[in-house]
């Protein structure tokens, strides 16, 4: 497996490179914003993943992950960065990127963060859309709509929507949602699912669809009908 790893930190960046190495993967390492772009937009390299720091010289991890998309190159992201309020995650994930993962952080999380993302297995479905009420979501194209209104959700979302739509109305708790979408029982993901949640949320409003993610306290969420309660 081929990361193109991005990150102007020289000293982050070798340790980043030597553990992946180490893993078996192999590891492409730019720390120039500008060569970076170059290398992410070139589909002959022929990447499985990105690792791609947000602040980088020249030009910006944003600006490449947003170039990445317009060219359709669907690999999944990364961004890995100091900022870590709300509103930094949802412009980065906003732009395409299928992960965010705050500085300083553990060598394990980053790679349990890799193989749950690489690892996921392609739609095997002879259906090629799920529905409830009055949203659907498009298996192939990674769309949820409701009548018509449409919006392209990132492969983190879309699993997560999946998941909900596979069983509406039905609460599916915390751990059971971290372990179908991240396959994991790590407790690192807690904060994730949380976000993802919102983000979640958001498209389901932007898409203008009565149906709601309810929150049940302690215990987990439930995709719901809507009948005028609020999430």
């Amino acid at each position: 497996m081929k990361i193109l790893l991005l990150e102007d930190d020289k000293y982050l960046c070798n340790n980043v490179k030597q553990q992946l190495t180490k893993e078996g993967y192999i590891v492409d390492a730019c720390g120039d914003g500008e060569e970076g772009f170059l290398l992410a937009l070139d589909r002959h390299n022929s990447y499985d993943l990105a690792v791609i720091d947000r602040m980088l010289p020249v030009v910006d991890g944003l600006t490449i992950i947003k170039a990445m998309r317009n060219k359709q190159i669907q690999i999944p992201v990364i961004i890995i960065t100091g900022m870590s309020e709300l509103q930094n995650k949802i412009e980065g994930l906003d732009s395409g990127a299928d992960d965010y993962l705050s500085k300083p952080f553990h060598m394990e999380e980053l790679s349990a963060r890799i193989r749950a993302l690489t690892r996921r297995p392609a739609i095997l479905n002879k259906e090629c859309r799920l529905a409830f009420h009055d949203i659907s979501l498009d298996l192939t194209k990674r769309q949820l709509m409701c009548k018509r209104n449409s919006i392209t959700l990132t492969p983190t979302e879309f699993h997560l929507m999946q998941v909900f739509l596979d069983q509406p109305d039905t609460l599916l708790t915390r751990e059971q949602l971290i372990q179908k979408v991240w396959e994991t029982d790590a407790s690192v993901e807690t904060g994730n699912l949380d976000n993802y949640i919102y983000f979640l949320r958001k498209r389901i409003r932007a898409i203008k669809s009565g149906c709601i993610l309810s929150s049940v306290y302690g215990s987990g969420y439930i995709l719901e009908a809507g009948n005028g309660k609020k999430a």
